[in-house]
């Protein structure tokens, strides 16, 4: 039985030959054209993978240590429908960061579009890239501090498409529902686990 070890490889090791972009709309998509060095020696053959471009994010699981609540929100998400599963979607606040923007502004800003809460605190939980294998997308995931007694019922951007349910769920609901596998998507399952283990210091500090 071996261990895990950090790996011997590094960018390096990775021969680009060809780049093309095959999709340039909202989203980009490039075709690689890529050799790799193996484990036991020497090339790979020559691979073709696309890459799925869809830019950057940062998620925000607001929290209210007084209420001890979390807010989450509830949006149509096509993926889902795409994959067959239920496309109305229970989540965490999230956004795309614009060029040069500062990640923690994005938190805020997202928070107040997509849960009409406004962030007093932030506190970093996590970087992670969702799906590695073919998108490039990385997310950035914060904590924030809000007061869940003045969330709107429906928010986000309607110029934008945007149709948000907002709730204020009460911890020990939402950590029931972690627990029974209801949560269906790898952000907000990150940022309740993290929660789970950081509440009692949160409410320590925040209070």
């Amino acid at each position: 039985m071996t261990t895990s070890e950090p790996s011997r490889f590094g960018r390096q090791d990775v021969e680009i030959i060809e780049r093309t972009r095959v999709f340039d709309g909202y989203f980009k998509v490039d075709r690689y054209h890529l050799r790799h060095r193996l484990n036991q020696g020497g090339w790979s053959p020559i691979l073709s993978r696309e890459v799925f471009e869809r830019g950057h994010a940062v998620g925000l699981l607001p929290y209210d240590p007084v209420e001890d609540k979390v807010v989450l929100i509830e949006q149509i998400r096509i993926g889902a429908l795409a994959a067959g599963w239920e496309p109305w979607m229970v989540e965490v606040v999230a956004g795309i960061i614009d060029p040069g923007e500062n990640l923690m502004d994005v938190a805020i800003r997202e928070s107040q579009e997509e849960c009409g809460a406004a962030v007093t605190d932030l506190i970093p939980v996590a970087r992670y890239m969702p799906s590695p294998g073919a998108v490039s997308e990385t997310v950035h995931v914060f904590c924030g501090r809000i007061d869940s007694n003045t969330l709107p019922a429906i928010a986000g951007r309607p110029e934008e498409g945007e149709d948000i349910k907002v709730s204020a769920v009460p911890w020990a609901i939402a950590f029931e529902r972690l627990t029974r596998g209801e949560f269906n998507n790898g952000l907000t399952i990150i940022a309740l686990q993290w929660l789970a283990l950081n509440r009692e210091r949160l409410q320590t500090d925040w209070s």
